[in-house]
């Protein structure tokens, strides 16, 4: 896959913070390295591979449809009582054997299951590897998808906890004040209580990031490991342009998706052959083996023999009922359903990850702005309250509105994110 990142914008940036909770046990993880463990690990994934080499053993036992049989061993006879003679008699008290001993060459060639059945084998292989394909897309988009969710929930974790620290600062300044008898016991209650609210959300948001992290080590294939991100900067991700009206109106063709439906049904149709023109094509049944042949007691002599046989076949069911024309035409008619289905899903996906794209990016635009000026509140609040021109409720309420706006820039760069992927693998590319 090709990686062509635009940065737009680099305004957060993850804190170099030791977690030590989890310090015997944590594992740095970055995009690139999600797409490489998911691409060789995930389990789909490895599925669908080992789907496509059975494909490809089906493929191999088709080409077999020629080759004769070859035999090597004995036979015997045994019959004692009444025997009926080539012409018709009847013979009584027959006792008779006979023994043979060589070897045989035996094959049946039905040139229809040559032609065609071997043509259908090859289009249903190269539909397993088309399948393949599209599960791998889906299995490493959701690897990053969640990767991004990762990120998200350990930034949250990293800013609340900053602000937890500043919280018990301010608490412990109030604190003073109140010792000194220049503010009220219930200034420091508010400021104890706002400690522990953000306290309490810090700790959800590391149980979010533990949630998140096991689910992204599930769809790695790891195990008893906590994963953390090591990329450190929030930024937008440009994978592809924004499709208009016109643009990938048409490109369903590029999908796996498409190419697998599309194959399945032509080998669908190449199978009905077989019940149609392959009634045209003859099998072609041919035996000979050589050895001694004789009664069990001896002599025995030399026996060699060979039998050809070219036939038709005409079912009387094909001239009647047509069943098996029947039931391969409802197949056809399924998988152009199927692929109507997809072409509809095709749309739907492109048009709902342009107007996902459009929309996080003016939350984007929006929260930043929000955060910048929030920002800016909460560094003088922080300052007129050690100056005692501000009380210390409106400090927490610019606490507060500080950690939504930081929220609401880490959801709506992540969406952005989720979405960019989304849509490069929706137009047909592959990751």
């Amino acid at each position: 896959m090709k990686r062509y990142f635009k940065i737009i914008a680099t305004s957060m940036t993850l804190p170099v913070v030791a977690i030590t909770l989890y310090a015997q046990r944590s594992y740095p993880i970055n995009l690139e390295t999600v797409l490489k463990l998911a691409g060789a690990n995930n389990l789909t994934i490895q599925e669908y591979q080992l789907k496509y080499q059975q494909a490809l053993a089906d493929e191999s036992k088709a080409k077999e449809w020629w080759l004769p049989n070859l035999y090597a061993g004995y036979t015997t006879h045994y019959l004692n009582g009444a025997a009926m003679n080539t012409d018709g008699k009847i013979f009584t008290n027959v006792d008779r054997n006979n023994f043979w001993g060589g070897l045989g060459v035996g094959a049946e060639i039905d040139f229809n299951k040559g032609k065609y059945a071997l043509l259908a084998t090859k289009q249903k292989a190269e539909a397993v590897n088309y399948q393949s394909t599209a599960e791998k897309n889906k299995a490493i988009l959701e690897a990053v998808q969640t990767y991004f969710d990762l990120q998200a929930e350990q930034l949250k974790y990293f800013f609340l906890k900053q602000l937890v620290n500043q919280s018990d600062t301010i608490s412990q300044q109030i604190k003073i004040k109140m010792d000194a008898g220049l503010i009220y016991q219930s200034d420091y209650l508010m400021a104890q209580s706002n400690y522990n609210h953000l306290k309490i959300s810090m700790l959800q948001a590391r149980n979010d990031w533990q949630q998140k992290s096991a689910s992204l080590a599930s769809l790695l294939n790891l195990e008893n490991i906590v994963l953390l991100s090591s990329d450190t900067s929030l930024i937008q991700i440009e994978l592809t342009k924004q499709p208009n009206d016109t643009t990938y109106k048409n490109d369903f063709t590029k999908r796996p998706e498409f190419s697998q439906l599309n194959l399945e049904m032509q080998s669908f149709q190449t199978l009905r052959k077989t019940a149609n023109e392959g009634l045209l094509l003859p099998k072609l049944r041919v035996g000979t083996d050589n050895g001694a042949f004789g009664a069990y007691s001896g002599p025995v002599q030399n026996t060699y023999q060979l039998n050809v046989a070219l036939l038709w076949n005409l079912p009387l069911g094909r001239l009647t009922y047509k069943g098996d024309l029947k039931q391969w035409d409802s197949k056809i008619q399924l998988q152009q359903n199927k692929l109507e289905q997809f072409k509809n899903k095709y749309h739907e996906e492109i048009e709902t990850a342009t107007a996902q794209i459009q929309t996080a990016k003016e939350q984007v635009s929006i929260a930043k702005e929000a955060l910048q000026s929030v920002a800016e509140a909460l560094n003088q609040s922080i300052e007129r309250q050690k100056l005692g021109t501000a009380k210390a409720f409106e400090v927490f309420q610019a606490q507060q509105f500080y950690l939504q706006a930081q929220l609401d820039y880490i959801d709506a760069v992540v969406a952005y994110n989720k979405v960019q992927y989304a849509l490069y693998v929706a137009v047909g590319n592959n990751l």
